[in-house]
């Protein structure tokens, strides 16, 4: 008789309750959702990065191209404000090479009658200005590239410069 009491008690002491698993369950659940939007939003922000780096490195590739058009320059660069946006002319030997803003785009052209490529998108705001420095014909083209998502908390300003050398 001694060993049945002995097998039944043993019984009781190993299982668990009803209540013990829901307590488990709800922790496990409340763990995981948390977990859960942790990882979104570290996703959002990597996607946020990913995207400000890709506008970043554009907006660089362009002032380094815009910045080699005015150190090449043969003559006088000319600035035209026109109601949709600024137009800078940059002479280079026979041809002209033209960068215009105008509705959130700059945009890149070579000769009067050639293909106008999309040098940035997305950009707010655009100017070029002549910077006299004594004898030296410095440009400045100040840039802001629009964030294209909101995790982005910084704004993408830029500022370019140039000597042109004497024409």
């Amino acid at each position: 008789m001694k060993i049945r009491l002995n097998i039944l008690r043993a019984k009781g002491e190993a299982g668990i309750t009803l209540v013990e698993c829901i307590v488990y369950i709800a922790v496990f659940l409340i763990l995981s959702s948390v977990a859960t939007g942790a990882f979104y939003l570290s996703w959002d922000h990597s996607k946020a990065l990913i995207s400000a780096t890709d506008d970043i490195n554009a907006a660089l590739q362009a002032g380094e191209r815009w910045r080699a058009d005015v150190r090449a320059a043969s003559g006088t660069i000319r600035v035209e404000k026109t109601p949709s946006g600024q137009v800078v002319s940059i002479p280079d030997g026979e041809k002209e090479i033209v960068y215009r803003f105008s509705s959130g785009n700059v945009r890149r052209q070579v000769g009067t009658g050639g293909f106008s490529a999309l040098l940035l998108p997305r950009v707010v705001s655009s100017e070029m200005t002549l910077d006299r420095r004594g004898d030296v014909r410095a440009w400045r083209w100040e840039l802001q590239v629009a964030q294209r998502r909101r995790e982005t908390h910084l704004p993408l300003l830029f500022t370019f410069e140039a000597a042109q050398k004497t024409p």
